[in-house]
């Protein structure tokens, strides 16, 4: 019986594999010297920052929506947080049963009808 070798690993993969056991700290520094920018690097993506921001503002349609959504539940409600950390984990949720199980438990522990009828949207 002869045995076959498996398709090699991708370069990512192989990359994967030989940083999984490297020195935290020594990765960390490796990432931030890769992530440095010059500064004026850093002032064109912060001023193209600014224009799409500004541009999402200038062409919004009305504050229906989104906007109301996150302005009846902001981060200083109980409920704004249940919804921002709904959102985070159902990113890594695996089916919808359990997404179905999440917000089943998340949801039931806010005051949701002391926001009825605040918002027209």
């Amino acid at each position: 019986m002869i045995i076959k070798p498996g398709p090699r690993p991708s370069t990512l993969r192989q990359a994967v594999r030989e940083a999984y056991h490297r020195d935290e700290t020594a990765m960390v520094e490796a990432l931030l010297d890769e992530a440095a920018h010059a500064p004026e690097r850093q002032q064109r993506v912060a001023g193209e920052a600014a224009r799409l921001v500004q541009h999402v503002r200038d062409n919004r349609v009305s504050q229906g929506g989104i906007d109301a959504l996150l302005h009846e539940y902001d981060l200083s409600s109980k409920e704004g947080v249940v919804l921002m950390c709904l959102a985070e984990a159902l990113m890594r949720v695996p089916d919808s049963a359990t997404a179905d199980d999440l917000i089943r438990d998340k949801i039931s522990t806010g005051d949701w009808a002391s926001h009825m009828g605040h918002s027209e949207s």
